[in-house]
């Protein structure tokens, strides 16, 4: 599975650096992608407005069907507001939100981010074979 994830500030671009056992692409608001594979998607959290790019990205071709999973990075300041827009998007594209973290993320965080992805991958796999 990839992981696909969107920077405005460079947070989650350093979380997706941390990443070791998947392939990582970073949403580029001047091109197009197409994903043929189901992915997890890693957002951070921002107004609309500022991750519109990540509402396109999963608006172009069939990126919507093949969203296995988001995961989101923010501030745990915000309280209630903490990853609301990795939230958003598990809500309205009916996929679950696999693990929230702040900031860049910890080495820890990392470890329980790839774990969930793995535990996504199974859970796919599964799905796919029985159809």
């Amino acid at each position: 599975m990839k992981v696909v994830y969107f920077s405005v500030t460079g947070q989650t671009k350093r979380f997706a650096a941390k990443l070791n056992a998947y392939e990582t692409i970073e949403i580029d608001p001047t091109a197009e992608l197409e994903m043929k594979d189901p992915y997890v998607l890693v957002v951070p959290t921002y107004e609309a407005e500022f991750i519109a790019p990540v509402f396109d990205f999963l608006e172009t071709g069939e990126n919507q069907k093949f969203l296995a999973g988001v995961s989101g990075s923010g501030n745990r300041n915000f309280a209630e507001l903490f990853v609301f827009s990795a939230k958003e998007i598990a809500k309205k594209y009916g996929v679950p939100l696999i693990y929230a973290f702040e900031f860049s993320g910890t080495k820890e965080d990392v470890d329980n981010f790839e774990e969930e992805v793995r535990e996504l991958e199974r859970k796919t796999t599964m799905v796919r074979a029985q159809q």
